[in-house]
């Protein structure tokens, strides 16, 4: 029986849950040092042919040394990187079936749009009737063709981007490398492009590898993400189960907003488990918290959306509830966020949809009020 997914699932395609699929890129068992500093350690990666796969981490965690190893820029240490089941050790950066789109678009100021297009092509060798034919196509998938003529300083930053993007497809490499590609753009142009990418990348049904450090940014446009910390991945998974279901501490801080509660298991019935929380004083019921031995401690961790805020204490039901007192809120438009006081020197945060413009009577600063969530709600961390 096929998995059920976590999330909302934009296109199915899963090839990594099929046994006998074939890794389109391997990194094999790699390291890479410089000096004494090893900024990728012993790490195996599989990417698989029409995926748009994400390096999520914070700086200097080696996601960008991983894409310069694939590309050729840097060297492994030790260990094997192949591309499509060729071993990639030995093959100099144009040799290799990939290209690369870098953050500073690295555009050529003296040549037209056209001509920063052409130039791979030319190097190459490529006939002229060749050059002028793919050049139009390329213009024509990212809806440049009205600024064929234009020089880089006459346009704006997402069109820069777009020429980037259309010089690094025009070899029609098998992988298309993005180092952090939408650094430069606003909030609402890269929210646009980000769209625009996961489209194209559809569209052309190839593989592309993202460098990134913006969360929102990995989770919208990645069919899986590989969150990396100190040269070691953490996590492999889709965007949902990344967010949903976490394996760490570390994945689950690093990804949006969470609220834990540490404590002890006190209590295991098949898949379903009690955590006393000494923060709280009370315990924590949790089901679907996967293999815990009792005695052993945990963290519970929840999401913020998922906790219900309430003036009164909700009935008897299949939920945890605890009592609190609002200490700030955050108003951001479409959601509110509440810091609630549960102990001395601990809070928890509750967001809450703002579905209606009034409210009878609205929870403020001060409030005595109760938190609940259903206990199926969070996910119990073991590391």
């Amino acid at each position: 029986m096929a998995k059920k997914p976590i999330g909302p699932v934009r296109r199915a395609f899963a090839p990594w849950e099929d046994p006998n699929a074939i890794p389109f890129i391997e990194f094999r068992n790699v390291t890479k040092r410089f000096g004494d500093f090893v900024a990728v350690d012993n790490l195996s990666l599989s990417i698989y042919e029409r995926e748009f796969h994400a390096l999520l981490g914070g700086s200097g965690c080696g996601k960008t040394t991983m894409m310069r190893m694939l590309a050729g820029f840097e060297t492994p240490t030790e260990g094997q990187i192949l591309l499509d089941g060729q071993d990639l050790a030995g093959i100099p950066p144009y040799k290799r079936p990939v290209n690369m789109m870098f953050q500073s678009y690295a555009l050529f100021p003296h040549m037209t749009v056209e001509a920063n297009i052409a130039f791979g092509l030319k190097q190459d060798g490529m006939p002229a009737s060749e050059i002028k034919s793919r050049v139009d196509e390329m213009l024509r998938l990212v809806k440049l063709e009205p600024f064929a003529k234009r020089k880089p300083h006459q346009l704006s930053g997402g069109q820069r981007q777009r020429v980037a993007l259309a010089r690094s497809l025009a070899k029609r490499p098998k992988v298309l490398l993005l180092d952090e590609p939408l650094a430069a753009l606003d909030k609402k142009l890269r929210e646009e492009t980000q769209l625009e990418l996961m489209t194209l990348q559809e569209d052309l049904r190839m593989t592309f590898l993202i460098v990134t450090h913006d969360q929102e940014e990995a989770m919208t446009v990645a069919d899986r993400i590989s969150v990396m910390d100190h040269g070691h991945i953490r996590q492999v998974a889709t965007p949902g189960e990344i967010y949903e279901t976490p394996n760490s501490r570390f994945v689950a801080e690093f990804i949006g907003d969470i609220n834990l509660f540490s404590g002890q298991i006190s209590e295991v019935n098949e898949n379903d488990a009690r955590l006393f929380c000494t923060v709280l004083g009370q315990h924590i019921d949790i089901q679907g918290a996967g293999k815990v031995t009792a005695g052993s401690n945990a963290a519970f961790a929840i999401r913020p959306e998922k906790v219900r805020i309430s003036l009164d204490k909700p009935e008897p039901s299949n939920a945890n509830v605890i009592p609190g007192e609002v200490w700030d809120i955050a108003y951001m438009g479409d959601v509110s966020i509440y810091h609630i006081k549960i102990a001395e020197t601990e809070t928890v945060r509750a967001v809450v949809a703002n579905t209606t413009r009034l409210v009878e009577r609205p929870i403020t600063w001060d409030d005595k009020i109760w938190l609940s969530w259903d206990r199926d709600a969070g996910v119990i961390l073991t590391k």
